[in-house]
């Protein structure tokens, strides 16, 4: 009698593979999604799920909002400070003054590597602390004040 292959390790061995895909691309930034994995390797939806969380646990890869996940390089360091925080630091970064034009938010998604919708709401609280001048759609963003950097102890 024949043996079947085994369903237990497959997580593995999609995750084994997509591991040696991020090694064979360094620029590689996202894993596929979980449909293209499926796909690919026809697998359940599951067994694509417990290989992103196999990736997971090894370091390889985080997830992002969206259901997304993207690849972290060893050695890479992680910005966890909010999005309207490292937004407002390019101001003090590129050395903008008052009255300057602010990158668009479709500039700070790819920059960013989120989505415009969240580029917005970044911009939005920014506009309301009086660092950014009132966009609205197709007006351009001028910087209004430069923010002070609070220090945490």
């Amino acid at each position: 009698m024949r043996q079947e292959a085994s369903p237990r390790g497959t997580f593995l061995q999609v995750a084994a593979s997509v591991k040696a895909e991020i090694a064979d691309n360094p620029d590689m930034t996202h894993l596929p999604s979980a449909a293209d994995l499926m796909r690919d390797h026809g697998v359940s939806r599951g067994v694509a799920l417990r290989a992103f969380k196999a990736l997971q646990e090894e370091g390889v890869a985080q997830p992002v909002r969206g259901g997304r996940w993207r690849v972290v390089r060893p050695g890479e360091a992680i910005d966890r400070r909010p999005l309207h925080e490292r937004i407002a630091e390019i101001i003090t970064t590129e050395g903008m003054v008052a009255g300057t034009r602010f990158p668009s938010a479709s500039e700070l998604a790819d920059r960013f590597g989120v989505s415009r919708p969240t580029v917005t709401r970044a911009l939005d609280r920014l506009e309301a602390a009086g660092v950014l001048t009132g966009g609205g759609q197709g007006k351009v963003r001028t910087v209004r004040t430069v923010p002070i950097r609070e220090e945490r102890s």
